[in-house]
């Protein structure tokens, strides 16, 4: 068919469509009619509504609407875009009139589809304003006009498929008996769908309709799976907690994703801000990205923040002087052990600084420790290196000497911020300023910032919920909940068991790399590094791919690259373990023509590029491919990274390549259908 023969079957179709359109209009202005008690404007958007059900929408309207004013909803819509409780105004009386009623039947509608394992944050409520032009929020009220209600709704992200539309409403209807499906009269007939296997077919089926969840969300953009909410979390999200608690469990049971929905849902029935803070600066940005897609009506009363970056403003609005120079303070570090250290006993016990800065951060100052006595004794949880009282003495002096060059420098490093912060925290004398506090990856920080945000919130009810999972420790040291005076009783401690991410293959793998390395979670039980896990079972599939050069090793990187399914890059990561060769690929892929995105500019919207960072930096996130080039070298130690403990030579070494496995583990169970894991070999 020629150019000319195209376009013009454009134009017919077009103008089928709008026919069509003007025919199932005028149906719906002929049925809405039938409601003549209700004003022309509640009847010109009862209309707009009844056209969605001809693109398979359902509507249920109260079978006493216009009748009853003081109702608390005229109708409940269901759609690829969620539920949607509706009111519709004719006048001009204010929105606030309205909310009491609609939040009201908001609640029984998501406690209904909450039955059915439905995530809350699909459960919209929406004011109709007829006659009018608007498109505002009263809290989590969307306030619409007449004109905005058809495009708005339509616009909606889609969460639902066919068939879970037609179950969902099957039940509202059961549930709510004063409601009546309306629908055009005399609709074309909707072409029929093929039966897939566990599909309700318009009967009401939980199994089916979670099974299909499930499925529509594998199949969605990876930026969706990690917002969805499996139907086995749903109560865990809505659950009432006495005090503080904590959800663990291993990688890809959805922890981040109940604490993502536990943010919404706790903004929608508090009056105070929510805080949502992780340790990582990039995740901010994409976490809150997610929130916005997942509910917008509430997103802006969550706060997501880096816990540095919020400790810092904190401090700038109480008036308390920062003087953060992570440069200047590095610099008093060095002068410290080229002065103290390095002839002291530390150097026969490791050389290299570093372990001894990590020991100053994560063990001194990172549990507040002020005393050497207090030093002396403390537990150095996840530290394999033993030390005896000399060699504290001698890490105190270090400690002692560093402080004493950094005062001199008038600087403050990261730990001295979340200090001064604690202090401010425990000294304000008003309410809390969050009426409650989300922390995601907990085991990346340390008491003291702990400590931090447990003081915002005290033990109220819901008031704090820590999140993360000890096996993907990726700094050292570690302490227990106790130790920061936090009491999780009963069931405010949650395990979760389910792996909905990883294929079987992929968690084998990702296993085998940490099996001998037992941990310590923060409630100070001792667990296997091979831990018993349910899987949902999907296909996945690991690559392994050997050459004896890594320039032979890199063309099969980016053949590998170039042979994934079209729209696929959007949906993949190459993960390394240092920002050198983040660097060395960021040049390589460039110079191939792949497109990039850097994981620290990512903020959670789709983008046609490879997400490229260190292992550290994807931590929280989720990719369907994930390829690890050149996986099995440690950094600047030329050592496998699977190597058992035991085959080191000094305590620090095997704790060291211990924090190196469990980043990598961390960056294979970031890969949900597909990893490739690159060698060199060096015989």
């Amino acid at each position: 068919m020629g150019a000319g023969g195209a376009a013009s079957q454009r134009t017919q179709e077009a103008r089928r469509q709008e026919r069509l359109l003007r025919e199932q209009w005028h149906a719906a202005r002929r049925q809405a009619l039938r409601w003549d008690t209700a004003g022309e404007g509640e009847q010109r958007v009862l209309a707009q509504l009844l056209v969605l059900t001809a693109r398979g929408w359902r509507l249920l309207v109260d079978r006493r609407w216009s009748r009853t004013p003081a109702a608390d909803a005229d109708m409940l819509l269901v759609g690829p875009g969620g539920v949607f409780v509706l009111d519709v105004t004719a006048g001009r009386e204010p929105a606030e009139g309205h909310a009491p009623g609609l939040l009201a039947a908001t609640k029984a509608a998501e406690s209904a589809v909450a039955s059915l394992g439905m995530s809350p944050v699909a459960v919209q409520p929406v004011l109709v304003f007829a006659g009018q032009r608007l498109d505002a929020s009263l809290g989590r009220i969307r306030l619409l006009g007449e004109h905005e209600i058809g495009p708005v709704l339509l616009s909606q992200r889609h969460r639902l498929r066919a068939e879970s539309v037609r179950a969902i409403a099957d039940h509202l209807e059961r549930v709510f008996p004063g409601y009546a499906g309306s629908a055009i009269d005399q609709r074309p007939a909707p072409a029929p769908e093929p039966h897939r296997p566990g599909s309700p077919d318009g009967l009401f089926d939980v199994q089916g309709l979670r099974d299909a969840a499930l499925e529509g969300a594998r199949r969605a953009p990876i930026e969706q799976w990690m917002t969805f909410l499996h139907p086995d979390q749903v109560a865990l999200v809505r659950r009432d907690w006495s005090g503080p608690a904590r959800i663990s469990g291993p990688a890809g049971t959805g922890k981040t994703v109940v604490a993502l929905h536990r943010a919404a849902h706790l903004a929608r029935r508090t009056t105070g801000r929510i805080l949502y803070v992780t340790f990582a600066n990039n995740l901010p940005r994409v976490q809150s990205t997610f929130l916005k897609a997942m509910a917008p009506a509430v997103a802006d009363r969550v706060d997501f923040r880096s816990l540095h970056s919020w400790a810092q403003e904190f401090l700038q609005e109480r008036g308390i002087p920062v003087r953060l120079h992570g440069d200047k303070a590095e610099t008093a570090f060095s002068l410290a052990w080229k002065n103290v250290g390095r002839a002291s006993r530390l150097a026969a016990l490791d050389p290299a600084p570093t372990y001894w800065h990590e020991e100053i951060d994560h063990v001194i100052k990172g549990r507040g420790l002020t005393r050497f006595e207090e030093y002396a004794a403390v537990p150095r949880r996840r530290r394999r290196a033993s030390l005896h009282r000399t060699h504290r003495q001698a890490v105190w002096e270090l400690y002692e000497a560093y402080e004493a060059l950094r005062g001199e420098r008038g600087v403050h490093d990261f730990n001295d911020v979340l200090s001064l912060a604690l202090a401010e925290a425990s000294r304000r004398r008003e309410g809390p300023p969050y009426a409650a506090v989300i922390v995601d990856e907990v085991q990346d920080l340390t008491l003291v910032g702990v400590r931090l945000l447990h003081a915002l919130v005290g033990d109220v009810p819901n008031g704090l919920l820590l999140v993360g999972d000890g096996q993907q420790t990726v700094y050292p040291g570690g302490f227990r909940l106790t130790d920061a005076g936090i009491d999780i009783r009963g069931d405010r401690g949650q395990v979760l068991r389910t792996n909905y991410r990883n294929s079987k293959q992929i968690l084998d793998a990702a296993l085998t790399v940490v099996a001998d390395d037992a941990f310590e979670d923060l409630d100070g039980v001792r667990t296997s590094g091979r831990r018993d896990v349910d899987l949902t079972y999907h296909d996945g599939d690991v690559v392994r791919v050997t050459r004896p050069t890594v320039e032979a090793h890199d063309r099969e990187l980016l053949d590998a690259l170039r042979s994934l399914p079209e729209g696929a890059l959007a949906d993949t990561a190459l993960l390394c373990p240092s920002m050198r060769a983040v660097g060395d690929y960021q040049r390589l892929l460039t110079q191939a023509g792949i497109p990039v995105c850097q994981l620290e500019h990512y903020d959670g919207r789709a983008v046609d590029a490879v997400k490229l960072g260190t292992y550290r930096r994807a931590k929280g996130l989720e990719f369907k491919n994930v390829f690890l080039p050149r996986h099995d070298t440690v950094p600047g130690h030329g050592t496998p990274a699977g190597t058992p403990a035991g085959t080191e030579t000094s305590e620090t070494a095997r704790e060291r390549a211990e924090l190196l496995r469990s980043r990598l583990f961390v960056a294979m169970t970031r890969a949900r259908d597909l990893l490739w894991l690159g060698s060199v070999t060096t015989g």
